[in-house]
């Protein structure tokens, strides 16, 4: 019988699980609400159940989960994310383990995604990618040779405290001028409010720049500008193949995009620019549920 294996993605909002091939093809999946205002027990129960009717099924080898930080990856503990109230040293992996009597792991969101497009999406063949999501916050992975690349503490990639401007935006958990606080969705939304008057979300500002309003323009400007600064601190520190990007924001990649590449050149050593290649994220919202199904493929996790 073919073997299978199991992604989680649990999100805030939606929780996606599927059945992916040992070779990173999603077979079969189902997406539903979250429902985390119900507690971590009301999320977790439903999780094993929605598990249970694919291990009934299919031949499940292991099952991964992508989840958003912090966590404690070597114990397979969720520790306080934002988005997931309550959600306080929860053992997830133990858990799990318990109930469904497979092997489990669990790694961030963001090196989930970056596992999935980095093995079967934008950066497929590429030796090395760096993956970088653009969207409420500002994440990455880095993957070399297919293999996630997870550092002594579990942190490689954690680049939304990068510092861009010492004199920039304050945030309470965050440093002053970090690239999350002047390049993230939440930053284009925050100045599209106090300069604007918008009430929706980024998405806004980029459509009006896009249509031409002036400060819009100022904005997405400005914005970019911080991006570039940090994609080209990545570039000079791992010098990958590519850097793909994923998140809410490239959803104006037609218009942004373009702006990043131009803009980056003029980071980088001369001997660096037009080098990297700059790709958005092709496997769109499955990239984290296929990406969390090979994390049980990773070395690290075996």
């Amino acid at each position: 019988m073919e073997k299978y294996l199991l992604g989680i993605d649990l999100g805030g909002t939606n929780l996606r699980i599927a059945v992916v091939t040992l070779e990173g093809h999603l077979i079969e999946e189902i997406n539903v609400k979250t429902e985390s205002d119900k507690g971590p027990d009301h999320v977790i129960n439903q999780m094993i159940q929605l598990c249970e009717g694919f291990l009934q099924k299919r031949n499940i080898e292991a099952i991964g989960i992508g989840s958003p930080g912090p966590l404690d990856v070597k114990q397979g503990i969720i520790l306080s994310p934002n988005n997931l109230p309550g959600w306080d040293h929860i053992p997830l992996v133990e858990m799990l383990e318990k109930a469904l009597q497979k092997k489990v792991v669990l790694d961030n969101d963001a090196n989930a995604a970056a596992l999935a497009e980095a093995v079967i999406g934008s950066g497929k063949g590429k030796e090395s990618v760096f993956y970088m999501t653009v969207s409420t916050g500002i994440g990455g992975g880095f993957v070399y040779r297919n293999q996630l690349i997870q550092g002594a503490h579990f942190c490689t990639g954690e680049i939304g405290n990068m510092i861009i401007d010492r004199e920039g935006p304050q945030h309470p958990s965050l440093n002053i001028g970090s690239l999350e606080t002047l390049a993230s969705g939440t930053a284009v939304k925050r100045l599209g409010t106090e300069r604007l008057g918008i009430t929706g979300h980024a998405g806004e500002v980029f459509a009006m720049a896009m249509n031409g309003e002036k400060e819009a323009k100022v904005i997405v400007e400005q914005m970019l500008t911080s991006l570039a600064k940090g994609i080209a601190n990545i570039v000079h520190t791992i010098d990958p193949d590519m850097i793909v990007l994923g998140g809410g924001v490239m959803q104006s990649k037609e218009y942004i995009l373009p702006l990043i590449l131009d803009k980056v050149n003029d980071y980088l050593y001369p001997q660096l620019r037009n080098k990297v290649q700059i790709e958005c994220a092709s496997l769109g919202t499955k990239a984290g549920v296929i990406g969390a199904a090979l994390l049980t493929q990773q070395a690290s996790f075996q």
